[in-house]
């Protein structure tokens, strides 16, 4: 399908409109550039607009942005046989011998077209000598050369090139566009097809449109027609209902009910990997409900199920399901079984929860106690430590300590420490923080920190939240003393590297550097 369907004119492209217009504008104003660097990921059409760039500089008919596509030039051009179009796979001739001996055909004439094209494929894999041989050529070639250069890293090309190229960034494609093109052939082919399973492969075609191609024809192979269950089972996809499981089991808190979501999709043979990821894509989109007003998509079949959840779940434990979920997916290899990994991430889930008595819970927090632990006697080093009175206890030197020990949950604690102790009397506890870090701290954080507060000081107290004021002096915040404590001790490792024998003599014989964003202190402290 990929080659048969390849495009052959500017207007048969997909998603470049951009790309298109520029170099159809050029062609028919007759001000062509020698050079062009096409970039972007696999299968979105940078080799294709090569060769139709190139159909267009040769058409028998005149240079138009509109190829006959019928003459001997254009037909050998599609069929890969026009001697003038010379396609060079850098990948597997990297050295500067090879840019040499192609570089020395360059002065001659072209054979049967109007330019010789050297067309040039993942240009970034050419070596340092050989991008220095082809600079002088790029910068200044024969009337009848033009170079285009397609890659898919353009990080990796030296500025001195890309400054000699007309650069294009082609984009990857969204679903809704390789969706519709793989449509339009099957129309053509007279291959009926549900849109769920297109919908299917173009969301695994991730924005290229010669991979939606290549599993096109894998979907064909497997059945004359294509069916969502029969396109499921072929890329492995994970069902709606396992992540609405999935999601409503979170929810309730149900470790069972998610338990056995992951024994189901395990027991069909499906990634569990892949799981995890609809997993983090269902909960972006839940956040997405939750903090953009206008955000709609009624297009997913699941939209109503999304926007119930979105009313039910509080948005720190989206956010922190969120995270533990890429976290799982990342660590799911070094677990012992793909299943282990991905059951321990979900109860992962799970265990972080508001401590008991210090969050009022919004929207579908959790609110039940966990069981009690068995009581254990404290370590003989560290005595349990009397009662502390408020007046005395809540002080600002005091603060980061106060803070480590009070009964929170590592989200608000993390807040907290965005806050510094400025007044604290029998009654009023006042805590400041800058304007801009005050914004940043949600309303169930105060909350949680003002019950915090009482329940360590074991009496009523109004907590105010302040923002600095102008003229107010300085205050230093936990976050900031935890922030000094690493300067500190980044300092220190590195004056320790430099000091070191070793290390001295290494620079003198070698005259060697010291990477300062290298060293790493064996441990830092923390408040």
């Amino acid at each position: 399908m990929a080659r048969k369907w390849r495009p052959r004119k500017f207007a048969e492209l997909v998603g470049q409109t951009h790309v298109v217009e520029v170099l159809s504008n050029g062609l028919a104003a007759g001000r062509i550039h020698h050079a062009f660097l096409f970039t972007g990921t696999r299968g979105v059409g940078k080799t294709t607009i090569a060769r139709i760039l190139a159909k267009s500089l040769n058409c028998l008919e005149g240079v138009s942005a509109e190829p006959c596509g019928e003459c001997a030039h254009c037909v050998a051009i599609d069929e890969g046989r026009f001697v003038d179009l010379l396609e060079i796979d850098a990948a597997s001739r990297t050295k500067v011998d090879d840019t040499r001996e192609i570089l020395d055909n360059v002065q001659y004439a072209p054979a049967q077209g109007r330019y010789k094209v050297y067309l040039i494929d993942e240009v970034h894999m050419l070596s340092k000598h050989s991008f220095n041989a082809l600079l002088k050529t790029l910068e200044e070639p024969p009337e009848h050369v033009k170079f285009v250069l397609a890659t898919t890293d353009p990080h990796s090309i030296p500025v001195t090139i890309l400054s000699r190229c007309l650069q294009f960034n082609l984009k990857r494609l969204d679903v809704e566009q390789i969706e519709q093109q793989l449509a339009t052939i099957l129309q053509a082919e007279g291959v009926s097809a549900e849109p769920a399973a297109l919908r299917l492969l173009a969301q695994a075609a991730d924005g290229s449109m010669r991979d939606g191609l290549s599993l096109l024809d894998q979907a064909l192979s497997a059945s004359g027609g294509l069916s969502e269950p029969v396109v499921a089972a072929m890329l492995g996809t994970i069902e709606h209902r396992h992540v609405q499981a999935l999601l409503e089991a979170l929810t309730r808190r149900d470790g069972q009910a998610a338990l056995q979501v992951v024994a189901e999709v395990f027991a069909m043979a499906r990634d569990l990997g892949r799981l995890l990821a609809d997993l983090a894509e269902a909960l972006h989109r839940i956040a997405l409900i939750q903090t953009v007003p206008d955000y709609r998509d009624d297009a997913r079949q699941d939209w109503d199920q999304m926007v119930a959840l979105a009313g039910q779940m509080d948005p720190q434990d989206v956010q922190l399901f969120y995270q533990i979920a890429l976290t799982g997916r990342k660590d799911l290899d070094l677990a012992p079984s793909a299943r282990t990994g991905c059951e321990m991430t979900l109860l992962r889930m799970l265990a972080f929860q508001p401590a008991a008595g210090s969050a009022s819970g919004g929207a579908g927090s959790a609110t039940a106690e966990r069981p009690a632990r068995p009581a254990q006697a404290a370590p003989s080093a560290e005595p349990a430590a009397a009662p502390i009175q408020p007046a005395q206890a809540l002080t600002p030197e005091r603060w980061p300590t106060i803070l480590s020990q009070l009964s929170l949950t590592e989200a608000v604690r993390s807040q907290g420490a965005m806050l510094a102790l400025v007044e604290a009397n029998d009654a009023v506890v006042v805590l400041s923080a800058a304007e801009d870090d005050l914004m940043m701290i949600s309303e169930r954080a105060r909350k949680d920190l003002a019950k915090a507060l009482v329940a360590y000081c074991q009496r009523s107290l109004k907590v105010r939240f302040e923002a600095v004021k102008a003229n107010a002096t300085a205050i230093t915040t936990p976050a900031e003393l935890a922030q000094q404590d690493v300067e500190a001790s980044q300092a220190a490792a590195e004056a320790a590297i430099e000091a070191d024998p070793l290390v001295q003599s290494l620079r003198q014989r070698f005259d060697a550097e010291v990477v300062p964003e290298s060293v790493r202190p064996a441990q830092t402290r923390s408040h």
